[in-house]
């Protein structure tokens, strides 16, 4: 993949850090598969582990998402802070296991909503190994709001932050 940056952007390696950074901390992302004719998208808590190159899933074993996944293993999680106009894109390799012991570690007291507790037989693993990343990074609502507005008397299309593509 060719990494891609605006003019006076970032270096790739700060893109990577923020990518990591904003994924873990918006939490929640789209998460995308691909069934063989359309895509299908539903929202997942991520377990961003930067130091493992991995984001962690847990998931019911039921569910057509898995299916998917054996099928066509290539997904996207898409993470959005609507509030400071920050976005992140990551497209990897995911895998479905039954690795109960990095369950029970990555069982948390939020997860009490769809299983009894860490131990409940139907939870499994999704693991995401990243490949590609991509970043929209506004300097913020207020910032943005700003150059939408000089656009608009300017008729310039605003420069609204970074946006940059690069291998994870």
């Amino acid at each position: 993949m060719k990494e891609r940056q605006d003019d006076n952007a970032k270096p790739p390696e700060e893109v990577r850090e923020r990518i990591w950074e904003l994924a873990d901390k918006i939490d929640i992302c789209m998460f995308t598969t691909w069934d063989g004719e359309q895509q299908h998208s539903r929202p997942l808590s991520a377990r961003v582990r930067k130091d493992e190159h991995s984001i962690y899933f847990l998931v019911d074993q039921s569910g057509e998402k898995n299916g998917q996944i054996d099928r066509f293993p290539k997904v996207s999680c898409a993470w959005a802070d609507n509030g400071d106009y920050k976005y992140v894109l990551i497209g990897g390799t995911a895998v479905l296991t039954n690795d109960r012991a990095r369950i029970a570690e990555l069982f948390t007291k939020a997860d009490e909503a769809w299983w009894e507790d860490k131990n409940h037989p139907t939870i499994r693993l999704l693991t995401v190994t990243p490949e590609r990343g991509e970043l929209w990074d506004s300097p913020g609502k207020a910032v943005a709001l700003v150059k939408m507005v000089k656009a608009v008397v300017t008729g310039d299309a605003p420069k609204m932050g970074d946006n940059a593509k690069v291998a994870l």
